[in-house]
Parts: structure tokens; sequence; C-alpha cells
């Protein structure tokens, strides 16, 4: 396997709760992480700060990522986030190796685009292209 970087890294990982209390209880206190509830507005998304950042909000250490939980009705199963630079062309090369883009990308505010996808075993992954600094 080629040890050169993939310019589709993983950038932000999803998983679901049932319990907003029990799930801000276990991960600050098993792991320490920084949980802030972003409220019904946002679809009572959690931020799961679990490694510092700069002013760009991004993670200061290399190969660290930062990460998030949504309600479980709104999907049963953990999604990863793969950036890019162009979300276009890389919706494209989904398509071409056999996945199955779902939906039109969209915009986060704040954030930048994104859109969901397919792999051919089904698994559900977003792609993200951020807002540039």
């Amino acid at each position: 396997m080629s040890q050169e970087s993939s310019n589709h890294p993983v950038v932000h990982f999803e998983l679901p709760y049932q319990d907003q209390d029990r799930l801000n209880r276990f991960y600050s206190v098993a792991l320490g992480w920084q949980l802030n509830q972003l409220g019904p507005e946002m679809g009572d998304y959690i931020l799961a700060g679990t490694t510092a950042v700069g002013e760009d909000q991004r993670p200061t250490t290399p190969g660290a990522i930062n990460g998030g939980f949504y309600p479980a009705a709104d999907g049963p199963s953990p999604i990863l986030v793969v950036g890019t630079d162009d979300i276009a062309a890389s919706t494209a090369s989904v398509e071409q190796a056999g996945g199955t883009v779902l939906g039109e990308p969209m915009d986060i505010t704040g954030v930048g685009r994104f859109v969901i996808f397919e792999d051919t075993e089904g698994n559900r992954l977003t792609l993200l292209q951020p807002n540039m600094p």
C-alpha cells in the first residue's frame, strides 16, 4: 500500500444517540471530550471536541479529527465525513466507481458544502468541501 496522502481524508465523524444526557455523561467522563449541544434549530446536533483546534476551527494535531452526534431517529449508523477540495469532481468519482450519490450537494452555513453517498457495499458516507478561511 502506498504511503502517499489522499486528497480525501476523513475529517469528521458522526454517531447516533438515543439519550442526550447519557451520551454527555459517557463521553465527557470516559474520554474527556468537550460536547456542545446546538439545539433544535440545528437538529439537536451535538458537536464533539476530541482535539484542540486553531482559529480556523480545524484540528491542530495532524491526523486528529473532531465529530458530532445526531438523534438516532435521523439515521441508525455511524457516518464518516470525507474532505474534498472539489465536491463536483468527487461526486463524479464516486459514481464512476459504482457508488450512489444521494441528492445534490447542500450548504451548511459557515462550514461548507456536503452530500451523502453510498459506497458499493451500502455504507453511507458524507463528502464535505469546507469553506476556505
